[in-house]
């Protein structure tokens, strides 16, 4: 099979010198996996040899730059997730956000977006962040991570607001209908461990109908483990099982899934 790009982890968040209090964290390290070199050294094994470390805060994506800096096959990108909205509105938090895209190895802005389905964050200060980190996109010519949850409606309004947008919808899970307008829109689409549980026919009829052309291959992890390991921490490495599943289940020879998903994220992400 041909080596994997997980295009979207949260990795560096393992690292014992990144002190935080996010979610992602404390799975790091109830897990007791606090050691990035052997999480990246056992994707390796597992044919994923290109991760992308993406950041959800400002001090997040600030470690993930630093982070990615000493791994040959780490690159960063970085990010206000929709749910950290309300906590990033002032402009010192922009000003320290936007420097960042000029660093090296940084190669997409994200993830970002809106999210209907929690309310950590009202929909006034998403949006209001979520332009803000299209047009620091468009100005330094980097694909977006969208992170877009129960929300399309009022996603495409503020994404076609924008021309030259180019990015993935990460994690996708919705509709037939906004799958297809993210393909008419250029977009990628994300797919992780997800797509190894959903139990509803037309989720899985979704993921068969993703054209090659747009399909990206991520872990999100340490969240979204796909089956037959849910219960345990998802790794990078956990990319190789959902490449296998898709294969399976669209019919396609696994290398020949593995060679497109791969040669699209380096053409997307520069990498």
């Amino acid at each position: 099979m041909a080596p994997l790009v997980d295009t979207h982890c949260h990795i560096h968040e393992a690292d014992p010198a990144f002190e935080t209090p996010l979610m992602s964290r404390q799975k790091w390290v109830k897990a007791k996996r606090t050691d990035p070199q052997a999480i990246i050294t056992d994707a390796e094994a597992a044919g994923v040899n290109k991760m992308i470390c993406v950041g959800t805060t400002v001090g997040d994506s600030v470690h993930a730059v630093s982070f990615v800096i000493d791994q040959p096959n780490c690159w960063a990108s970085i990010g206000i997730h929709p749910h950290e909205a309300d906590a990033h509105l002032q402009a010192s938090d922009w000003d320290q956000f936007a420097v960042l895209a000029t660093k090296p190895k940084v190669v997409a802005v994200g993830e970002c977006g809106l999210d209907y389905y929690y309310e950590h964050s009202t929909p006034e200060a998403q949006a209001k962040v979520l332009r803000l980190q299209i047009e620091l996109a468009l100005e330094h010519d980097l694909p977006l991570i969208f992170h877009t949850r129960e929300a399309f409606d009022d996603f495409w309004p503020i994404f076609d607001d924008y021309q030259g947008i180019k990015g993935v919808l990460h994690s996708f899970t919705d509709s037939r209908a906004n799958l297809e307008k993210a393909l008419d829109r250029g977009l990628h689409i994300g797919v992780n461990g997800i797509a190894t549980f959903v139990k509803q026919a037309f989720q899985l009829e979704m993921y068969r109908s993703i054209p090659l052309s747009n399909l990206l291959i991520e872990t999100d992890a340490p969240y979204l483990t796909p089956n037959p390991y849910r219960g345990t921490i998802c790794e990078p490495k956990h990319a190789a099982v959902t490449a296998d599943f898709l294969a399976q289940l669209r019919s396609e020879p696994v290398a020949e899934l593995a060679a497109a998903t791969t040669r699209n994220a380096e053409h997307l992400f520069g990498i």
